[in-house]
């Protein structure tokens, strides 16, 4: 296994690290113009093949992308935003699709003039994804879809909606389908956006289908493959939807230390102490061991190999930090840490989220289980 980055993809790296600071630091609160400036440099493309509009990059050079997102732009929201789009819309149509659906959706998903979610949570089934109550009945030639979806990211402003619904309940999660739905479709409804936490500038809300026709064309994959559509979605949602914090800690690590030399008390530098040296020697090591496990997960997945176990182990294992490590930067920072001009509390809001989405860590920890035969 090779770590050493190629010139292209260093200099890609270099070239995003740049672009976020200068472009996406700014107003935070309207980010419409900031997901178009990502699109033109091609982060929604990544993912997606030349053919379509994008530069079908591969996995390692996916997580190197995101990675120097992180580090160059502070809006944890907008990273998230991008990335649900990327792995739980964009993927299954590239993997799924029809030649059709691949031209209608892929090359306005990579060049910003579409927004894509996945529609799968509902107000009754969370980690249980399975034993959702969405259904979509054949009526003639058409399948009418009813039901509501919750905590849906980028709801309030996508056009396009890959949307899990049963075509048989007896059969259980046997039974799922995948549909694309376009938002102006009679009978889809998008609720007003949640107020969060954090990850304030990812807009969130509920979707509900009531009576809404679609055509056969709008069925993403054969029927009855849903199950295997999500698990496929979710994988890659797993190994890449965190990268971008790596790219935080490595921020938040050289600010901390920074600031540990400047910043004096009892007559030295606070760094010379060592309840916060060993603080700041913490994060550190989650940020290697972090790093590592993705960039080994990324190199698995370039070479095609399977690694659901090791999906897990990365969104378990960078959640976990991204948190500890957000909370130590703020301690290290002290009252000043606690003000919101610092952007340090803002960043521990955002951390929270990181162990709830894309599968909880305790979901995660399961899975680890499973694979290991407990």
């Amino acid at each position: 296994m090779d770590f050493e980055l190629s010139s292209e993809q260093s200099a890609l790296r270099d070239e995003i690290v740049r672009f976020a600071r200068e472009e996406l630091n700014d107003d935070l609160i309207h980010r419409d113009a900031a997901w178009k400036k990502c699109a033109a440099l091609g982060i929604q493309g990544l993912p997606i093949p030349p053919e379509y509009g994008g530069a079908g990059a591969d996995a390692l050079t996916i997580m190197l992308s995101m990675e120097a997102l992180g580090y160059g732009c502070r809006d944890n929201g907008l990273l998230f935003s991008l990335g649900a789009q990327m792995w739980s819309c964009e993927m299954p149509i590239v993997r799924f699709g029809t030649e059709e659906q691949k031209g209608r959706y892929l090359p306005g998903l990579s060049d910003g003039s579409l927004i894509g979610v996945q529609c799968m949570s509902e107000p009754d089934t969370g980690s249980d994804a399975f034993a959702l109550t969405t259904s979509a009945v054949v009526k003639g030639d058409r399948y009418v879809l009813n039901g509501a979806k919750t905590f849906i990211t980028n709801a309030p402003i996508a056009d396009v909606f890959v949307v899990f619904a049963s075509t048989d309940l007896a059969k259980g999660f046997a039974g799922l389908s995948a549909f694309l739905v376009d938002r102006q479709t009679a009978g889809v409804s998008v609720g007003a956006p949640f107020h969060k936490m954090g990850l304030r500038t990812s807009p969130m809300s509920e979707v509900v289908f009531t009576d809404c026709e679609i055509g056969p064309d709008h069925l993403l994959g054969p029927e009855s493959a849903g199950a295997a559509i999500f698990n496929h979605s979710m994988d890659w949602e797993r190994s890449c939807i965190l990268a971008n914090t790596v790219g935080s800690m490595q921020r938040q690590l050289e600010a901390c230390v920074a600031y540990a030399k400047e910043r004096r008390q009892f007559g030295q530098p606070i760094g010379k102490f060592q309840a916060v040296a060993h603080r700041i020697v913490e994060m550190k090591l989650r940020l290697e061991a972090g790093r590592l496990l993705l960039y080994r997960l990324g190199w698995l997945k370039r070479e095609g190999k399977p690694a659901p176990l090791d999906s897990a182990l990365v969104k378990l294992y960078l959640g976990e930090s991204f948190m500890q490590s957000s909370l130590d930067a703020l301690q290290i920072h002290g009252g000043y840490g606690y003000l919101t001009e610092s952007e340090l509390e803002r960043e521990v809001r955002d951390a929270v989220a990181s162990r709830i989405y894309s599968g909880t860590s305790d979901i995660q920890r399961n899975l680890v289980a499973s694979h290991l035969g407990l």
